[in-house]
């Protein structure tokens, strides 16, 4: 049998599908080996990444824990440090309370009895440049001093003159002053004169202020005054008060008799529109411990 005989161009054809053929089986061999390495690689990194998931699930929860049980202790201090705080502000308020005169907030005026053996702890003399009469002396209680010191000093910087009349009044002045109205007014002088023991000048927190022009004189025409008007507009700011403005039921109405109760107190009762005796004691008593402050 005679075999065939290729010519050049078919061995070159022949030759060139069998490269072909040997290129094609041996990349389709590579794919598959590249894929199955790929897939085993995607394997390990989505289990790696589900151990560092979990890794950061485990801290996550650790680290929850420990800020829980840190936000605990942070509480717990914190609300052992206001007991402590409390306990000191409670001790801190009762010391300023031992040192302070019960009586400088009460609401004498026909209420509350203050006895002949009654004084101020500390009395000062007051300076006789802001006394209304010469070779007179008046005392005020010393924690008061500054305040109405400076008051007196700043309404003189707005060109107007207040002057203190009367200050400080001993159970026995009192008596005497009373006995001396009633024998000229008779049953008149309780609308307008406390009895020995109800006035607020036994306390040496009250003043009776006229001015340079009016001279030694307590009238109601004080109101008329610009320095009235000052006093209404600022006294507060010094922790002076109007004991008895008009209509109240105490007294006639007394322009010139301004009482300290403290900066706290004064302020409220200026912001609320109210007077001191509109309070119940009740309301007053806590300003107590502030009414120097």
């Amino acid at each position: 049998m005679k075999v065939p005989q290729l010519n050049t161009k078919e061995i070159i054809r022949w030759s060139i599908f069998v490269i072909l053929l040997v290129s094609l089986i041996f990349s389709i061999y590579q794919y598959t080996t590249l894929v199955k390495k790929t897939d085993s690689t995607q394997t390990a990194l989505t289990e790696e990444l589900a151990q560092a998931q979990q890794k950061y699930t485990d801290i996550t929860k650790e680290n929850k824990s420990l800020y829980e049980a840190l936000f605990s202790e942070q509480q717990k201090n914190q609300a052992f440090e206001k007991q402590i705080n409390d306990i000191a502000n409670t001790v801190g308020t009762l010391e300023k309370l031992s040192k302070t005169d019960p009586e400088l907030l009460q609401k004498y005026s026909k209420v509350y009895f203050l006895n002949e053996h009654y004084m101020p702890e500390k009395l000062i003399l007051i300076d006789k440049n802001h006394l209304s009469q010469d070779g007179k002396e008046e005392y005020i209680q010393e924690n008061v001093w500054p305040y109405l010191r400076r008051m007196i000093e700043d309404i003189n910087e707005d060109n107007l003159t207040l002057k203190i009349l009367s200050a400080f009044r001993s159970f026995d002045s009192q008596t005497s002053l009373k006995s001396n109205y009633t024998i000229t007014y008779g049953t008149g002088a309780n609308q307008f004169s406390a009895d020995q023991g109800y006035s607020e000048h036994q306390l040496g927190t009250t003043v009776d202020f006229t001015t340079e022009k009016m001279g030694p004189t307590l009238s109601t025409s004080f109101e008329n005054t610009d320095e009235y008007t000052w006093l209404l507009n600022n006294a507060h700011h010094y922790g002076f008060i109007l004991s008895y403005p008009k209509d109240n039921t105490y007294y006639e109405y007394e322009p010139w008799h301004w009482r300290f109760v403290g900066v706290a107190l004064a302020t409220k009762l200026y912001d609320e529109g109210k007077h001191f005796y509109d309070l119940d004691q009740r309301e007053i008593n806590p300003y107590l411990v502030n009414i120097f402050d």
